[in-house]
């Protein structure tokens, strides 16, 4: 839910609330207001009898009204208090109230009873007139509220939105953000510190390009001397096999050091974004080009090879890709027992590779982290899986393993 939705639900519905209650008070205050006024004209009403029969010790002419009405009956004695009450009024297909108040007068030696009553009506009409009002006034102001409340909230976190947008563009090969000062603080304080962040980042990552180059190039060296003095010591000691089998795991290891030096240094790369991913790359030749490469090693192995592959070009970077296909092919043809089987297909929406499985499920939590060997080899870094899943997470890729039927089972889902 967005910032300004959840607001504006909170303020709205708070508003509604308040207004709720505000109108229910509203309006008792005002029926009572509205109740006292009427009463207070029946009081004046009984205050001129009173005193028209203390003056002239007879009773006033009646003069009725449509909204006020007066009737009169003789007694035996005097009402102790005048008082007033609402009673209704029943007329035909409704029914009203009135308000009475009832007291009582002495003249020419007789007792009498006034009832003044006066209609309700106009009362209940100006309160409703008065409640409509006031709810159509509540309602404009809460429509005004919410276009104001978007108006403002839109152009106040415009910059927010932008920061964010720029955010979203933002990649560490690039400069450091440039954002803008803004008139609010909150978010002149956001800008702030991701232009100081971003500034640490890029200073951060043209250091650690800086040492991958270094560090590859300086590297390269030294293994490519190790390598040449071991094939010269070799030479030089041809006859002593002792010396020879030291000479070769020397360089046995000088290769998976350098293999593995070049591991680390593609999985930096891929990590660093480095790729261009926008070639027109062959999947399906890649694919049949590595499977003929390792044609030879399958068939020493006497493994059953089939494969199903359709045409299939996809945008990529050819170099991932090849790196892709041959660290799956060495995984699968490195794991599969002598006389297993491996399917290969090869689809526009998948790849999938699934081989006979030497032992039970792999750890699917640890798969594809590096270093990570399911069986003790030591002709492996640990890294190929892991190359794949940064590969693929680089391209848009999904990769899934699964163990079923003792096979294991690689996918590939291409659609991005």
């Amino acid at each position: 839910m967005k910032l300004f939705s959840k607001y504006n639900r909170i303020n709205i519905s708070a508003t509604i609330l308040i207004f709720l209650v505000g109108s229910m008070a509203f309006y008792f205050v005002l029926q009572y207001v509205l109740i006292r006024q009427l009463d207070d004209t029946l009081w004046s009403e009984k205050q001129e009898v009173v005193d028209y029969v203390n003056s002239h010790h007879q009773l006033p002419e009646i003069q009725n009204t449509k909204n006020q009405w007066i009737e009169v009956v003789k007694i035996n004695a005097l009402l102790p208090n005048a008082f007033i009450q609402t009673v209704p009024l029943k007329k035909i297909n409704e029914q009203e109230y009135i308000r009475q108040l009832i007291f009582s007068v002495k003249a020419n030696n007789q007792y009498y009873q006034f009832t003044v009553n006066k209609s309700e009506a106009e009362t209940e009409d100006l309160l409703q007139l008065i409640i409509l009002v006031t709810m159509a006034m509540i309602g404009l102001m809460l429509l005004f509220n919410y276009l104001i409340n978007r108006k403002l909230v839109t152009n106040t976190w415009k910059p927010f939105y932008t920061t964010i947008d720029r955010i979203k563009d933002y990649a560490a090969h690039l400069q450091p953000l440039a954002l803008s000062k803004e008139p609010i603080d909150e978010i002149n304080l956001l800008n702030e510190s991701i232009n100081s962040m971003t500034e640490r980042i890029s200073k951060d990552y043209l250091a650690l390009r800086s040492f991958t180059e270094n560090a590859s190039h300086e590297m390269q060296t030294p293994l490519a001397i190790i390598r040449s003095k071991v094939e010269s010591l070799i030479q030089d000691a041809e006859g002593n096999e002792k010396t020879i089998q030291q000479l070769l795991a020397i360089e046995d290891a000088s290769l998976r050091l350098s293999k593995l030096h070049q591991s680390l240094l593609l999985l930096t790369k891929l990590e660093n974004r480095q790729f261009v991913l926008n070639e027109p790359v062959l999947l399906d030749a890649i694919l049949k080009n590595k499977i003929t490469e390792r044609q030879e090693l399958i068939d020493s192995k006497l493994i059953i090879c089939n494969s199903n592959i359709e045409s299939v070009i996809i945008s990529f970077h050819q170099h991932l890709a090849e790196i892709l296909v041959s660290n799956l092919l060495n995984n699968a043809i490195r794991y599969t027992p002598s006389g297993g089987n491996i399917q290969i297909e090869l689809s526009k929406s998948n790849l999938i590779i699934s081989n006979t499985a030497i032992g039970g499920a792999l750890n699917t939590s640890q798969i594809f982290q590096r270093f990570y060997k399911e069986h003790s080899d030591n002709t492996s870094t640990g890294l190929g899986l892991a190359i794949v899943y940064e590969v693929c997470l680089a391209a848009g890729f999904v990769i899934e393993y699964k163990y079923q039927q003792q096979q294991h089972f690689f996918t590939i889902n291409l659609s991005k």
